[in-house]
């Protein structure tokens, strides 16, 4: 017997391990197969929520700061009552002028709604794909977050007479006005005359849809001429500072109470929407859908375990005599144990980097669908490795005990 550093034992035990593996190179493979899936499954899953979380920051925070919305709909509505929701009031003008007139706190109060149209056009030129049609006032610029870039924005006057006026979003100008300069011109809106007073500054796009592809005209105009028994208001208020934005808050919960009658005791019959409401419905979302998909991996993951029990244990018995010739020239307890525990391990170290390739590119297929920033999940990519080693120990632990407590006269014996 002679000694060796456990850097030899390991380095000895790793290439046995690969050439055992190369030896049985279907049965091995089917192996792998088992352990990629299940790190696929639960690193694509968390890469594609990931890549969307990532985006939330900018796609869902579309309010200017210390801002929230009033409106008569959840923007996000999970398990909710709909029918409840559904039969609540509307929000209408008459109630938006009474919250602006009461209210003392806001440094801005201001009104939207829109829809869907397709019917514009400008001379020769139409638009042909779907555009929104947005009913805003001087503040609906501000609240959104944009600017102008040419013209100017809607003013109270177009809004107190209702004024036929309009501002256009930079994918509208580029189709409609290719090589010249909007603003003056006249376009048709579902065959009205508009004016074009202003455009907006580019803003991109945001989860693959453009943010640019709008025409805004005055709420008052909207009202008029676009809007029907299911046309709801939403009341943008802008807090002075993040210090007041609590009690600027109340103060429009309590002013909207009482215009709509809400009874005391009674929840509230209008939402009241935040960047950070709609961030944590979102991730209280797919908080849920990382849980599923945990839960499916591990399920995978003991099943590929167990076929990596398997596979070594069937390996055991066909090298019986293999364990007695090393065990007859000086291989120790320990040795036989590394080499069974090795080849183990790396089926499933192998399977796991796999199946974490294939995780990481299928999971940011979201990014390439949705246009936004790929993700790589380094923290999810240690964690699957990690429990790949447990699995290949855990279920190669008993087939490589049982190979290192062979007897090596009885094994040479072995046919």
């Amino acid at each position: 017997m002679f000694s060796r550093s456990l850097k030899n034992i390991f380095k000895e035990s790793f290439w046995m391990a690969i050439d055992a593996i190369r030896q049985n190179k279907l049965r091995s493979m089917l192996t792998l197969l088992g352990i990629s899936i299940g790190v696929f499954s639960v690193i694509g899953v968390m890469t594609a929520i990931r890549t969307l979380e990532s985006s939330v920051q900018s796609g869902l925070n579309v309010f200017a700061a210390n801002t929230f919305v009033i409106q008569k709909y959840p923007s996000i509505q999970f398990g909710r009552n709909e029918k409840k929701i559904r039969n609540r009031k509307n929000i209408d003008y008459d109630q938006y002028k009474k919250l602006k007139d009461r209210a003392k706190l806001p440094v801005l109060i201001s009104v939207s709604e829109g829809s869907s149209i397709r019917n514009v056009k400008y001379k020769d030129k139409s638009l042909k794909n779907y555009v929104d049609l947005l009913g805003g006032d001087e503040g609906s610029i501000r609240i959104y977050k944009t600017f102008i870039s040419d013209g100017r924005n809607l003013a109270s006057d177009d809004v107190r007479y209702a004024r036929n006026v309009c501002v256009l979003g930079m994918d509208v100008v580029d189709r409609l006005f290719p090589f010249e300069d909007p603003i003056s011109k006249k376009i048709q809106i579902e065959g009205l005359n508009y004016y074009v007073v202003g455009i907006t500054e580019r803003q991109g796009e945001a989860f693959g849809q453009s943010q640019d592809n709008y025409i805004a005209i005055p709420i008052t105009n909207y009202l008029q001429k676009f809007s029907n028994k299911w046309t709801t208001l939403s009341i943008n208020v802008e807090a002075p500072s993040e210090k007041d934005y609590d009690k600027t808050r109340e103060e429009a919960i309590g002013i909207m109470r009482t215009i709509r009658k809400v009874k005391a005791g009674e929840d509230n019959d209008f939402e009241i929407v935040t960047n950070d409401e709609m961030i944590e419905t979102f991730a209280g979302f797919t908080g849920g859908i990382k849980l599923f998909a945990l839960f499916v991996s591990i399920i995978a993951l003991v099943v590929a375990g167990i076929g990596i029990m398997n596979i070594m244990l069937v390996s055991v018995t066909e090298r019986i005599k293999e364990i007695g010739i090393r065990k007859a020239i000086g291989a120790t307890k320990q040795d036989i144990l590394t080499q069974f525990l090795m080849e183990a391990v790396f089926l499933s170290e192998f399977g796991g980097i796999v199946g974490i390739i294939m995780g990481i590119s299928g999971g940011n297929l979201v990014s390439f669908i949705f246009n936004i920033p790929a993700v790589i999940p380094f923290d999810w990519a240690i964690i699957g490795l990690f429990v790949c080693s447990i699995i290949g120990i855990g279920f190669g632990i008993y087939p490589a005990w049982k190979a290192a407590q062979l007897d090596p006269i009885e094994s040479l014996r072995f046919e």
